[in-house]
């Protein structure tokens, strides 16, 4: 019992070259399908993900059931995206690399359609997320944005912001002053 946990069915060194080609192909194949996956992840996303990580589980570990096998290709996914993230925080090419570019879903109260379907977007998700930022409609936006990361930027227009303790406060300064002027 002991020899099996400890003995891996494969060279360590095939091990970690699957274990690095997977990882890779994986960050490939999910910049390709889009910020989309990122931004909302729905019930079908979740079993997505759910399968994937079965899916290629055979083609990282090989015929090898063992502990220390099972370790040792956690230690190497573990290392790998610790070095590429840290290389996406020093090198702006290399998170470009990764994560793409921002993409501008709105303008000035209109949405880029192209830009929508592009992504994957329903415009219902869209006008939630507006109204989640405080505005009431599209209409109210002067810029939407899906950040690389699958966040939602929404930029109101000046006049359609919700106030902010700044604003009480200065509301606030101007009733005091027109109560010293009445009074």
């Amino acid at each position: 019992m002991w020899h099996d946990m400890m003995t891996s069915g494969i060279p360590y060194a095939e091990k970690a070259a699957r274990t690095v080609l997977v990882y890779l192909a994986l960050v490939v194949l999910l910049r390709i399908v889009g910020k989309r996956g990122m931004a909302q992840l729905n019930t079908l996303d979740l079993v997505v993900m759910l399968l994937l990580s079965n899916v290629v589980q055979n083609a990282i570990i090989g015929d090898d059931n063992s502990l220390v096998g099972g370790l040792f290709g956690a230690a190497v996914l573990l290392a790998v995206d610790a070095l590429l993230v840290r290389w996406a925080a020093q090198f702006d090419w290399v998170f470009r690399l990764l994560e793409g570019t921002p993409t501008v879903l709105a303008r000035d109260g209109h949405y880029d359609e192209r830009a929508v379907r592009h992504q994957g977007l329903r415009r219902g998700d869209l006008d939630v997320a507006v109204r989640s930022q405080g505005g009431d409609s599209i209409a109210e936006t002067s810029l939407m944005v899906l950040e690389p990361g699958g966040t939602l930027v929404v930029e109101l227009k000046h006049g359609d912001q919700v106030a902010d303790k700044a604003d009480i406060a200065q509301l606030r300064a101007e009733l005091a002053r027109l109560e010293r002027r009445l009074g």
